[in-house]
């Protein structure tokens, strides 16, 4: 069993260690922080703590870093989750809130939580294989080129241009409008999908002569591949020159952890898998994100929700060796303030 005090110092070896990345011998323990008893003491705090496997030492100095599961026990237990500061959160409001729909808003959150963290930020759309088609808008930008923009109750607008082969008459253009809204308006992306492919939506009497057919069925194509588009549950990622920051952190190169994290199957199977802790934040460290071959980093997440109850995760991916403390705080805050944001749009 490790005391109290043990605790205590494993606290003051991770907080110390990543403010400096220098291994923490006992001396620095006791002349930078008020324990109040000698150095022997904390050799001997820091000798238990080696035999529970929660620090190590990296070569034959005296000093000691957190392992893998030192950190555990310091997120678990020991991280104090400071608040963020009034400018913090003023630029959060700020930031985000000049946002005009959900492409821009989740752009600049992970731009901001990546400035907030010094991580590689990380934010997954909200499920959209869930969502369902609110509106559907054909807008003409010449006589043989007009905008296909798909709008989602999840807040999405998905737009596309599309070159037409020759004019499309503006009766034929407000009909295949009107259809399309008709058939498509409340259906999830897996009915809209199929009421696209292979229908009678775009064919028949109503939409002009057949010299016409080849703009209408371009057209479609191109909404069931927006459609198609928002099936697919992806990631918004920034920061990724932050690892090259921290490249001393990582034993060999850190190309494996940049082509791992380009793999976003793999980076959303692994948000799949982390469940929150009490402060609302998932944390995996280390050897626990072996399987997804990103065995020396850390990977802060939180959940946020948008309209229609949708819920996604965002969150940071980085060294073992980072401020927990900090970045989780700046992980739940900025998903609070996206879920009240998105929840008001």
């Amino acid at each position: 069993m490790v005391s109290d005090r043990s605790l205590e110092v494993l606290r003051v070896i991770v907080q110390d260690y990543v403010a400096s990345r220098e291994p923490v011998g006992s001396k620095s323990i006791v002349d930078r922080h008020s324990f109040g008893v000698s150095a022997a003491t904390i050799r001997n705090d820091m000798a238990l703590l080696e035999e529970e496997e929660l620090i190590a030492a990296p070569h034959t100095s005296s000093g000691r870093i957190p392992t893998d599961k030192g950190y555990r026990l310091f997120v678990d237990h020991l991280a104090d989750l400071r608040p963020l500061s009034a400018a913090q959160r003023q630029a959060i409001e700020t930031f985000l809130g000049q946002s005009a729909d959900l492409d821009e808003v989740l752009a600049r959150s992970v731009r901001l939580l990546s400035q907030l963290t010094h991580q590689v930020a990380l934010v997954q759309y909200p499920s959209l294989s869930r969502a369902k088609v609110r509106h559907i808008e054909l807008v003409p930008l010449s006589e043989t080129r007009l905008l296909s923009v798909l709008i989602t109750d999840a807040g999405r607008v998905e737009q596309r241009v599309v070159d037409l082969p020759r004019p499309l008459a503006e009766p034929v253009l407000i009909e295949l409008r009107t259809r399309l809204n008709s058939a498509l308006v409340g259906l999830g992306m897996s009915e809209a999908a199929s009421t696209l492919t292979g229908s009678s939506l775009t064919a028949g009497s109503g939409l002009g002569p057949l010299e016409q057919q080849e703009a209408v069925d371009l057209i479609a194509g191109t909404l069931r591949d927006q459609v198609g588009a928002n099936r697919q549950d992806r990631l918004v990622m920034a920061g990724a020159a932050n690892l090259v920051r921290t490249e001393e952190d990582f034993t060999g190169s850190i190309f494996p952890v940049l082509e791992a994290i380009e793999e976003q199957v793999v980076l959303l199977r692994l948000f799949g898998e982390m469940a929150s802790d009490q402060h609302g934040v998932s944390v995996s460290i280390g050897r626990e994100n072996a399987p997804f071959g990103l065995a020396e980093t850390s990977v802060l997440t939180s959940g946020y929700s948008s309209q229609g109850g949708n819920l996604a995760r965002l969150g940071v991916l980085g060294p073992t060796r980072m401020d927990y403390s900090n970045n989780m705080a700046a992980v739940r805050a900025v998903a609070r303030y996206l879920s009240r944001l998105l929840g008001e749009n």
